[in-house]
This record gives structure tokens, C-alpha cells and sequence, in this order.
């Protein structure tokens, strides 16, 4: 379904089970010229209810979320508005899911910064899809990457081919080196900012959860925190 750009400031509903990243995300996007959040929901069916109330011009819709998640919610979100992804799952049967029920775009956190999220938003609310590297390269088949060509370039609605070091945004990788975290310690700090628990993290990393608690003091540390929110705001930029 196709919706005529607006010309007045893309008016967004943000829908994420984090707090700190739905209040991250307002942050950078109210206040604005060309945006503002006009609603924030903790789920699918929240994001549903304030999207048939609100009528936004786009919805940013997380993947994993308690109750209704963001896979289930998406049929139905897509009838009211364009849909983007803003999420740390990057799977490629979740990203070709989410595209095949009608997302306009998908972006994977830590990939991009906020003029590229502006301006992926406004694509996708012009039915230009936009996805970013992560989400891209999770579409190519496995046999397809042996023989790929590193000179041929992604295609167009791919937000940046730039690694992420060169990223210059509060979210990125350039302001999260100056934290001076190990590669391991990135990881888990991105797996806390999901949402994870301890033991969810140790399964997903295979360690235990004493490994996991003592990588945490030492991010902590680093960040100069004492809890997992205030981590979670200073790595996402929006402390």
C-alpha cells in the first residue's frame, strides 16, 4: 500500500520493549524539524493501538518484543503505515520474513546514525526501501557469497557500505571505541542493550553466567556505570 509523503514533520510512533531505547529514539527524532514521535509503545498490540490513534506518517517497530512481537504485529501495521524495522535482530529468516509482510525498510542498531535514520525514515514513508549493511547482507543466499564480486557495490537502498568505524554518529562504532571495550565486551554490552538477561546471554555466547557477571563488572567499569540502564543509555548514545 502506498501513502503520499507529508510535507509537514514525519510524525513517528516508536515501538521497542526497551525503554531506554524507546527513549533514545525519541529523543533523537522529536524536536526536529523534519520529525517527531508522536507515540511510544511497548509492544505490537500497543504499537497497533497507537498507530489506529495516531495515524503516523511511520511506525519503527522492534523485532523482539513480549506479548505481541514485532513479526506478528506487522500485517496488520503495514494496513496503517509504512513499517520500518529498528532492530538488533539481524537473522536472515527474520529480515526476508519482515520484508516479505511489507516492512519499507530495516535497520539494524549500531549501523547507522541519525541523519541516516532520518533519512531512511522518509524513504521508506515514500516507498523507497532502505535497508542497512547488516540487514543486507543477511538477504544472500550462502551459495551466492563464494562467489560474489567485492567490487560489485550494494544495491542503492542499502543506507552505507562503510564500516562501521567510519560511521560518525553518537550510535555508532566511532563513539563506542572511545569506551575502549574488548570485542567480547561489545558484544555482550549489545546483547544487554537488547534486552537480554544474564542467562539468555550466556546461551547465546556459550559461557556461563559467572563469565557473563564478570564481563559486566568490567563493562561497568569502563562505562562508568553501576547498572545495566545507565549502560545501556551511555552505549546507545542517548545518556
Amino acid at each position: 500500500m502506498r501513502f503520499p509523503p507529508p510535507t509537514d514533520p514525519l510524525r513517528l510512533v516508536v515501538a521497542d520493549d526497551n525503554p531506554v531505547v524507546r527513549a533514545g529514539l525519541t529523543a533523537l527524532l522529536t524536536g526536529r524539524e523534519d520529525t517527531t514521535v508522536v507515540a511510544e509503545a511497548a509492544d505490537g498490540r500497543e504499537a497497533y493501538e497507537a498507530a489506529l490513534l495516531h495515524r503516523p506518517d511511520v511506525v519503527l517497530l522492534d523485532v523482539r518484543m513480549p506479548g505481541v512481537d514485532g513479526i506478528s504485529a506487522l500485517p496488520h501495521l503495514v494496513r496503517l503505515a509504512p513499517v520500518m524495522m529498528l532492530t538488533y535482530s539481524h537473522e536472515s529468516e527474520t529480515v526476508r520474513e519482515a520484508l516479505r509482510l511489507g516492512a519499507g525498510g530495516y535497520l539494524v542498531h549500531g549501523e547507522f546514525g541519525t541523519e541516516q535514520l532520518v533519512r531512511a525514515v522518509r524513504d521508506v514513508c515514500e516507498g523507497r526501501p532502505h535497508v542497512t549493511p547488516g540487514a543486507a547482507r543477511a538477504l544472500i543466499p550462502p551459495s551466492a557469497t563464494a562467489h560474489a564480486d567485492p567490487e560489485l557495490p550494494l544495491p542503492p537502498w542499502v543506507i552505507s557500505t562503510k564500516p562501521l568505524s567510519q560511521l560518525q554518529s553518537p550510535v555508532g562504532h566511532s563513539f563506542r571505541s572511545s569506551f575502549q571495550l574488548s570485542t567480547r565486551e561489545a558484544e555482550i554490552m549489545d546483547l544487554i542493550a537488547s534486552g537480554m538477561t544474564n542467562h539468555q546471554i550466556a546461551a547465546t555466547c556459550f559461557i556461563s553466567e559467572k563469565t557473563v557477571k564478570n564481563h559486566i563488572n568490567h563493562i561497568f567499569a569502563k562505562l562508568h556505570t553501576t547498572n545495566r540502564s545507565q549502560a545501556t543509555a551511555k552505549w546507545l548514545g542517548v545518556a
